[in-house]
């Protein structure tokens, strides 16, 4: 992963499309690209079958919120530290966890212009 100044975002936030999506992915974190295209893959499927593009703009917003944390270090640690929490099997340090990872994702909606999960 790129470096960046204390508190400034590694890229600018790309616009909201495959393409600019992918592009930062492959910046910022290059080891989540084969989800990216597994995913990708997948919903282009669920969109061709049902004729339907909800299932590609779920993914866009899903991806846009993902770069929008990722391009900001020490979100992306929070983010990996509560997970890593989330996951230790204490119920009640699970909880603190939920509520960690439920307030970076809330910023990260607001700050792309998403309605709240």
């Amino acid at each position: 992963m790129t470096t960046s100044a204390a508190g400034q975002p590694l890229i600018p936030q790309p616009p909201a499309t495959v393409a600019a999506l992918r592009q930062a992915t492959s910046q910022i974190a290059p080891a989540a690209l084969p989800t990216f295209a597994r995913e990708l893959d997948q919903v282009s499927d669920q969109s061709r079958k049902g004729a339907d593009l909800a299932p590609i703009q779920r993914f866009i917003a899903q991806w846009t919120v993902y770069v929008h944390i990722q391009r900001r270090p020490e979100a992306a640690a929070d983010l990996r530290r509560w997970e890593d929490i989330a996951d230790s099997g204490d119920a009640a340090k699970a909880r603190r966890a939920a509520s960690g990872i439920g307030r970076i994702l809330d910023e990260a909606h607001a700050a792309v212009g998403l309605p709240a999960r």
